[in-house]
């Protein structure tokens, strides 16, 4: 497949210099043209555009129709008219260099990788232990990926023993956290998925990564899963983590980073005192979880009364699976055959798709 080449309209030489070096850093191939007349074939489908004040100038005269990824640039402030005509050709950004040669050299890597920021990103945490958080975010990537989406699986759970034994991988072939070398910036995103663990799936069109923690070593640290994070929803991708109740500077990064907040809670008193606990740190970080409430209820708790006594919306109430435990203990990937995992999998990742995308990132 032919690399996305980003569009270039500049006729301003020390300025072009700067950005074929700032393109060669980021791995993005610049395709330059003369005026608008050049340009108009390749504005459309370009995944960036890039222009000093002569080729916006240019643009604007010759009525080019507005469109997403184009950066208007100068060397040092941007004068007025770069504003003026900018403004004309519905320019997102104007960007001065060399103080925007991070934000600039982020925007040519993405439109290398041809990725927009339009990622989701939902984060699963237990009203206690063994709730049964770490098993629906798994059921969560596995209903993603069978469905055709591309999930990335993060395990921001370091005493959790690892997320690769819940799919049978831990013999796979890949990186965990402990192997990750990374710190806070930005990620590739096809570097980062070629360098983790797929887990096979039974059925589906979709791609699964998993980013687990081990049995040995370090958890992720906080820049690392916001960049992890990052390159995901970058990419497009369905990002799903698993994340301990007790908010470590790691899970607070991806509870940071999430679209949606899914608390897991058995249908059980003590259950839901312990949940209640952990809803208010969560509150105390910015963020109102959905609830899953999962039975059996031994004592017959509705989990309408776990909703109201946690003054949570009640996003799904799941019925307990027969054979789960024998089914993980075996490296069956849950959620991958129908039953009440699957359904409590689906009704997440709907709440999540309702959240809608991300969104793209502003300088």
């Amino acid at each position: 497949m032919e690399q996305a080449r980003a569009l270039a309209i500049i006729s301003d030489d020390e300025l072009l210099d700067d950005v074929l070096r700032l393109a060669a850093a980021a791995g993005c191939e610049i395709e330059r043209v003369p005026d608008a007349a050049a340009a108009r074939p390749r504005w459309p489908v370009a995944p960036l555009v890039l222009l000093d004040e002569h080729g916006a100038r240019r643009c604007a005269a010759a009525a080019l129709p507005r469109r997403h990824q184009v950066v208007a640039l100068s060397q040092g402030e941007p004068p007025a008219e770069l504003w003026r005509h900018a403004v004309a050709i519905g320019a997102e950004h104007v960007l001065a260099l060399p103080e925007g040669e991070s934000w600039l050299v982020s925007a040519l890597a993405d439109a290398a990788e041809g990725t927009r920021r339009q990622g989701r990103v939902v984060a699963m945490v237990g009203g206690r232990g063994g709730a049964g958080a770490s098993v629906l975010a798994a059921a969560v990537a596995v209903a993603g990926a069978t469905a055709g989406d591309r999930v990335m699986l993060v395990d921001c759970d370091p005493l959790g023993g690892g997320l690769d034994l819940l799919f049978g991988a831990e013999d796979a072939t890949g990186l965990r956290w402990p192997d990750l070398a990374l710190s806070e910036g930005r990620v590739p995103s096809a570097s980062l998925r070629a360098a983790l663990p797929s887990p096979p799936l039974r059925t589906g069109s979709g791609q699964l990564s998993l980013l687990s923690c081990d049995r040995v070593g370090s958890g992720p640290r906080p820049g690392a899963v916001s960049s992890v994070l990052d390159a995901g929803r970058r990419a497009g991708e369905t990002v799903v983590c698993d994340i301990p109740r007790y908010p470590t500077e790691a899970a607070l990064a991806a509870l940071a980073a999430a679209d949606l907040a899914v608390l897991i809670v058995p249908a059980e008193v003590r259950s839901t005192a312990a949940a209640a606990r952990v809803a208010s740190v969560l509150r105390e970080h910015g963020t109102d979880p959905s609830l899953v409430v999962r039975g059996p209820a031994p004592g017959g708790i509705r989990p309408d009364e776990v909703a109201e006594a946690l003054a949570l919306p009640l996003l799904h109430s799941m019925r307990p699976e027969p054979g789960l435990a024998h089914a993980l203990d075996r490296g069956s990937p849950p959620g991958s055959r129908r039953g009440p995992l699957a359904d409590a999998a689906a009704a997440v990742l709907a709440e999540l798709r309702r959240h809608g995308p991300a969104g793209e990132a502003t300088p």
